[in-house]
């Protein structure tokens, strides 16, 4: 499945709010448009919110014109921190956004080309990284493994292939079998409407739990490994995931099961120190008080909506990125890791 692309002076998206039920794609040519898409879960996941983001940054300067090479770039400046605010706990975003305002050129129109170009090997590298640490990530997991994982981390939370879905597919090109148990993932049901149906539609054998049976099957031996991606990783090695991912860890440590985080270097952030610093979106409270439109909760009362949490770097067994797998201590490997990759 393809989750974005650059189609004829467009940002072809796959409407995953509207999944599983209709694969409808979007022909985006306003940047405001593909803020909102970004808002509003229609594109999510770190890596492919970050390529998306680059892509509604070249639609926001074609139109632009500039008297001065410098006043573009300072348009260029302007428009990318304005989609770097849209959502704030996924790193991937303003990272996109930092590389593409690095561009140069030696006029407007050059640096036009050069930032679709630029967009373009994003979203190309993310594919190739995806791969990578699909097929390092695959030696963890075991023939006839039952992997639980938690929200969705696949081929639609990126330009292609998926981070901890990514590793799974690479087993099973390995030849080897595997059974996966989705969480559903409160409070936007992303396991059910999406890990589920990009699972089934590969062929995996998927079983659907809700988040609080996660405990149950840890504890009944039935899991073999955990395996889940990441929206921004502290350079001690915390993690912040879709909010659930933090119990589905302690769990999994409580009954010796490895728990892996797999994603791309470029979702670690060094410049925090650990995971306390990393700001958790909070969505609206209607996301959680009602379902499919419907009101399940008294009216009026209070809820709250974090949509992510932040595992520590003690329950993680590994961090599988396209330059390597990283353990304990994350606090020197990490940084090695992302080193690395920018020296690439």
């Amino acid at each position: 499945m393809k989750t974005l692309q650059w189609h004829d002076g467009k940002l072809r998206l796959l409407d995953q709010t509207r999944l599983p039920h209709e694969e409808v794609y979007l022909d985006l040519e306003d940047y405001r448009e593909v803020a909102q898409a970004i808002k509003e879960l229609k594109v999510r996941g770190a890596p492919a919110i970050g390529v998306a983001a680059a892509y509604g940054l070249v639609l926001a300067v074609q139109r632009l014109e500039s008297s001065s090479l410098e006043e573009f770039q300072g348009h260029v400046s302007r428009l990318a921190a304005e989609l770097a605010g849209v959502r704030p706990t996924a790193v991937n975003l303003s990272w996109a956004l930092r590389r593409m305002t690095r561009v140069t050129a030696s006029d407007v129109p050059a640096l036009k080309a050069a930032l679709l170009r630029e967009a373009q090997r994003i979203e190309a590298e993310d594919v190739e990284a995806n791969h990578r640490m699909g097929r390092l990530g695959a030696d963890l997991v075991p023939d006839e493994a039952t992997v639980l994982t938690h929200c969705n981390a696949g081929a639609l939370a990126t330009a292609g292939y998926g981070t901890a879905l990514g590793v799974l597919r690479a087993a099973r090109e390995q030849g080897k079998r595997l059974q996966v148990f989705a969480t559903e993932t409160r409070p936007l049901l992303q396991g059910a409407r999406l890990t589920a149906w990009e699972l089934s539609r590969d062929g995996f054998p998927v079983t659907l739990i809700t988040d609080s049976m996660a405990g149950h099957f840890l504890s009944r031996g039935v899991i073999t490994l955990a395996i889940v991606g990441a929206d921004r990783i502290a350079r001690n090695g915390d993690v912040a995931n879709k909010i659930g991912t933090y119990g589905v860890a302690v769990l999994a440590a409580e009954n010796g099961v490895p728990f892996y985080v797999a994603a791309p270097t470029s979702t670690v952030d060094l410049s925090l120190a650990s995971g306390e610093e990393i700001p958790i979106e909070e969505r609206r409270p209607e996301e959680v008080t009602h379902f499919a439109g419907r009101a399940v909760a008294p009216q009026g009362v209070k809820a709250a909506n974090p949509a992510f949490d932040v595992t520590p770097h003690r329950y993680v067994s590994a961090i599988i990125t396209e330059k390597g797998v990283a353990r304990e201590p994350y606090v020197e490997r990490l940084p090695r890791l992302v080193q690395e990759a920018s020296h690439a």
